[in-house]
């Protein structure tokens, strides 16, 4: 009868082979390695940015070649501005989506916290920093309002961000009163925040500078701090690597955006909070909290996760992010109105998060999908305007192109549960 008990170590045969890290063989073959990897990766349906990054060169391409207007430095500066309204509401709905679920009142929360600063500042001579910081604040309590209905109460966060929709675009009709229309001076911190650039070149290289320096810093400090802990981390030559072709697109862009008239602020805020919320994603605990829910909900209660307080804070951020989005799409024209945060505002932020290669299916996606997916609805709208086609035209395609997003999303979901990866 063994007498090890049930904690005795289980015997291992003297010409058992250890097990090897797959990703340590890959990196050992070099090229052929990597290009394994890489269609191993594509059968299995981890597509990742590819398809999206795929789609915008086509993009480019085809605008570019139908009028060089398009890729002119001029064009692409405008691009970059125009796409951060919406670009920061698709962040906040980066986060919902990554749950499973949906928000859709972020349209009428950004036009609401954009009449909300109006009106404080223009109307009521308040000043500009306490109405700034109450427009976001307003945003974050209408998103925890939206939370604990849905955390707590229960009500689908469909139902109740569709209420939502409506009732916060009627708060938004009573706070601009009966002439519907607010202007602002253009002197604002909001409206200098989105109109400012940085015409001295200095500014967009040292940007891309400074970019690429911390990413390869915190490259470096990641592989160290996995090599410590024993588990596989990248070599320096992948760390090179990546960074090599960071800096070669920063340079890129610093290169075109110093063409024109220089470094966007709107831009590089854009870029920060994408960078601090990807931070806060990928190398925190509430980050993998929040994939943790929406890949496998009653796993993630099991585990000890307090699901009620990520839900509520997660819609709590979206709203705040549709605020900060809406105070930079009122900048944009110089106002806010009756027409705030309407027409196709909510179907394009929800689009550019989806075609960004956020999953609709939760636990898949990362705020640079928020980028990725404006650029390419930018694009789209900012080419057909050259060529003088309709909205009607434009809607059409947008639309097409996130019916493509959303069947590349499900056949891959459908290809990484057959991999045993879903």
């Amino acid at each position: 009868m063994p007498t090890g008990g049930v904690n005795a170590p289980v015997p291992v045969a003297p010409d058992a082979t250890p097990a090897v890290d797959p990703r340590l063989i890959v990196r050992q073959e070099g090229v052929k390695g990597y290009l394994g990897e890489f269609r191993g990766r594509m059968s299995s349906g981890e597509l990742g940015s590819l398809p999206v990054v795929l789609a915008l060169i086509v993009i480019w391409a085809v605008f570019g070649s139908l009028n060089s207007t398009f890729l002119s430095a001029q064009n692409l500066s405008d691009l970059s501005q125009q796409i951060v309204g919406t670009g920061m509401i698709a962040i906040g709905v980066v986060f919902v989506l990554l749950l499973g679920e949906i928000d859709l009142s972020v349209g009428s929360v950004s036009g609401l916290c954009a009449a909300v600063f109006a009106v404080l500042d223009v109307s009521d001579g308040v000043n500009q920093w306490v109405a700034l910081i109450t427009a976001i604040a307003g945003g974050a309590i209408v998103g925890a309002i939206h939370g604990v209905f849905f955390a707590k109460v229960g009500a689908p966060a469909f139902v109740v961000t569709l209420a939502g929709n409506l009732g916060w675009n009627g708060l938004m009709l009573q706070i601009l009163g009966a002439t519907g229309t607010v202007n602002l001076s253009g002197k604002d911190i909001v409206s200098r925040l989105y109109s400012t650039i940085y015409g001295q070149q200095i500014a967009a290289y040292g940007t891309a500078v400074v970019g690429v320096a911390l990413f390869l810093l915190a490259s470096l400090v990641d592989a160290r701090r996995r090599r410590t802990a024993g588990v596989p981390f990248r070599p320096v030559a992948d760390i090179v690597l990546r960074t090599v072709l960071l800096a070669i697109t920063a340079f890129l862009v610093a290169y075109t955006l110093n063409q024109y008239k220089g470094l966007p602020l709107a831009l590089l805020v854009f870029l920060i909070f994408i960078v601090v919320l990807d931070f806060v994603l990928r190398r925190t605990s509430y980050g993998r909290q929040v994939f943790a829910l929406g890949g496998n909900i009653e796993g993630a209660r099991r585990a000890g996760i307090n699901v009620a307080w990520i839900r509520i804070s997660v819609f709590t951020i979206c709203s705040t992010m549709a605020a900060i989005g809406g105070l930079f799409l009122a900048a944009q024209i110089q106002s806010a109105s009756q027409t705030s945060g309407g027409g196709n505002l909510l179907m394009n932020a929800i689009a550019a998060a989806v075609i960004g290669g956020t999953s609709l299916f939760g636990g898949r996606g990362k705020t640079w999908s928020a980028l990725l997916g404006a650029l390419v609805i930018g694009s789209i709208q900012s080419g057909m305007n050259i060529q003088g086609l309709s909205n009607a035209i434009q809607f059409m395609i947008t639309g097409a192109v996130l019916l493509a997003a959303v069947v590349v999303d499900s056949l891959a979901r459908r290809t990484r549960r057959a991999a045993g990866r879903a």
